[in-house]
């Protein structure tokens, strides 16, 4: 299985698996990259997985769903391109060989979901849009911080080895934050500096993984001494140990940093 992240407007990922024949994207807000992708590497798709109801994330569906005869599938909870196949936590999508299991991570949008692939030895996939990037996560549009907290710790306990496919090239500055939150982060350093020298190349940072954002994401890491004393810092109000509260405080300071 190839997986390829495809540049869509300034600084989004429509993620692209293929078998050298079929295809599925994720997310494509933009038909033409997906239409160029598939023309260029002679592929057909097969399916399209949307994690949620945002312009940028479904915007190319229905060009794409006319021009490839493509099966899609969405939230079960949010306004979508019709027709399509909805999905809800628990439920199970098999495409190109893979079951992808569906995950409820509401936060971002009040309906969001992702998908969840064991299939590959080794290195399963994630597809979860804008809940979890690397470095940091989405904003809580429709969401609660309790809510996003779930969420983030759902795919926090996914297998250390899970590739973290997110849908924007956001971690350099979610890392200038995450330095701000834990200076003394020495995994966090190394990161960085790793993705300074990729977007210096202009590679992509992403796939993450979810062994790595345990050790530097600050949303992943609201339980940790450091990150806890920082969030107080920042915000004297949140008990340290209301986890909820020290993620919302830090969120509140993201959103402003």
């Amino acid at each position: 299985m190839n997986l390829l992240p495809l540049p869509a407007f300034t600084d989004n990922y429509i993620w692209m698996l293929h078998d050298t024949r079929q295809a599925i994207v994720v997310d494509p807000g933009d038909a033409a990259p997906v239409l160029h992708a598939l023309q260029a590497q002679g592929l057909q798709l097969q399916a399209i997985l949307v994690t949620h109801h945002h312009a940028d994330h479904v915007g190319g569906v229905p060009t794409l769903r006319e021009a490839t005869g493509a099966h899609v599938f969405g939230p079960a909870g949010e306004q979508m391109p019709e027709p399509l196949q909805r999905l809800a936590d628990g439920d199970t999508v098999e495409v190109l060989g893979l079951r992808f299991s569906v995950l409820d991570v509401p936060g971002h949008t009040a309906g969001h979901i992702a998908y969840y692939c064991a299939d590959l030895a080794g290195a399963p996939l994630l597809f979860c849009g804008d809940t979890l990037f690397s470095g940091g996560c989405g904003r809580l549009f429709e969401g609660t911080p309790a809510q996003m907290l779930a969420s983030l710790d759902r795919l926090a306990a996914l297998p250390g080895s899970t590739r973290v496919c997110c849908t924007h090239e956001y971690t350099l500055s979610n890392l200038r934050f995450a330095r701000a939150v834990e200076p003394g982060n020495q995994a966090l350093r190394d990161y960085s500096s790793h993705c300074e020298s990729l977007r210096a190349r202009q590679e992509p940072t992403l796939p993450s993984t979810i062994a790595l954002e345990r050790e530097i994401n600050p949303f992943l890491r609201v339980r940790e001494a450091t990150v806890r004393a920082a969030a107080q810092g920042f915000d004297a109000s949140p008990p340290q140990h209301d986890a909820v509260a020290v993620f919302a405080a830090l969120r509140q300071w993201k959103n402003n940093f």
